[in-house]
């Protein structure tokens, strides 16, 4: 990400791979214009979808761009209006009296102030007793949401919303499949709880469909989801424009791509439901050279130029795709007695 102040690429160093960026991305942008919208622009010219890919070459991009230019991401995508933002959350045990521990003890440590919930794989009036359960004793101390991960029918799902809206969910993440546009119409115009749209958002084209059909009052927004940071930000920006509320999605990234989505989250007006940015709370290994800080239930954005970190070199070295493979030698068992 460092370099000198180019407006060229350079060839890469090994094409071995038969990956996305090496066999179809590369080739597009070799000795193209590296200013961001340019670059990303020839390469959605080129290529369709792959907002994974596209995703990772935007942040790339404009970290490189920050730095020749001395100012952080959130500046280049139009100046940044928070320095902090919340971060939920997730109790995934699927044990009432364990997720109400732990909630507990975030909420001791003023570590967390909101929790997602995933259900959907017992039948549904178990889940909304879990749910209920955990809400009732934490109370009016925590926000607690539900995701369901399409698992449900709209027939199940318009049972389940009111009872938990009953329960004091204020949240309901894409309950039905993310195809069924219309059936997230109808459970969003019930207007029992929020419902939210994940899965069926896959940029600005997807969302301006949603927004015509209210088929969602809160979209969670996700770079890598979205195609790349601007994608995400011309995203939030329909959702803005159409009066749905806004939510900082995570793919559970690493500390990169996580204070990537913090620098388009920053420059958002309002962010009603707050982010799940806790992917780098989960990792075993620290990638970067200095963590990124969290406080109070917040995460608090870097101001150094471009995305504001420095990897720690030897824990990128170490997953290289084009790193010496380690030889693995077979001994021969010896008999036992």
């Amino acid at each position: 990400m460092k370099g000198p102040p180019t407006r060229e690429f350079s060839k890469p160093t090994f094409a071995e791979n038969c990956t996305t960026d090496d066999s179809y991305v590369a080739p597009v942008l070799i000795g193209s214009d590296a200013r961001p919208a340019s670059a990303m622009a020839m390469l959605r010219r080129h290529i369709v979808a792959n907002h994974f890919a596209k995703n990772a070459i935007e942040t790339a991009l404009l970290d490189a761009q920050g730095k020749r230019l001395g100012v952080p991401v959130s500046e280049l995508l139009g100046g940044r209006l928070h320095d902090r933002l919340p971060v939920l959350w997730t109790l995934a045990s699927g044990d009432t009296d364990r997720d109400i521990a732990e909630a507990e003890d975030m909420l001791a440590r003023d570590r967390h102030h909101a929790f997602k919930l995933k259900i959907g794989k017992r039948p549904f009036e178990q889940d909304v007793a879990h749910v209920a359960t955990i809400k009732r004793a934490l109370g009016d101390r925590a926000s607690v949401r539900v995701d369901v991960n399409q698992a449900w029918s709209e027939a199940t799902a318009k049972r389940a919303l009111p009872m938990l809206a009953d329960a004091g969910v204020d949240l309901v993440e894409q309950p039905i499949p993310a195809t069924q546009n219309l059936g997230m119409a109808r459970l969003t115009q019930m207007g029992c709880v929020a419902v939210m749209a994940d899965e069926a958002l896959h940029g600005p084209e997807s969302g301006y469909s949603l927004a015509c059909g209210h088929a969602a009052d809160v979209f969670a927004i996700k770079i890598a989801q979205a195609g790349g940071l601007s994608a995400a930000k011309k995203l939030a920006g329909i959702a803005e424009a159409a009066g749905i509320a806004l939510y900082g999605g995570t793919m559970l990234e690493g500390g990169i791509g996580t204070i990537a989505s913090a620098h388009v989250f920053s420059t958002v007006g309002a962010l009603e439901y707050g982010t799940e940015l806790f992917g780098p709370l989960l990792l075993t290994e620290e990638l970067l050279a200095e963590p990124l800080r969290y406080e109070a239930g917040s995460l608090v954005l870097p101001t150094a130029s471009g995305l504001g970190i420095e990897p720690r070199a030897e824990a990128i070295a170490a997953l290289r795709r084009d790193r010496p493979l380690r030889t693995t030698v077979v001994m021969p068992l010896q008999a036992v007695g």
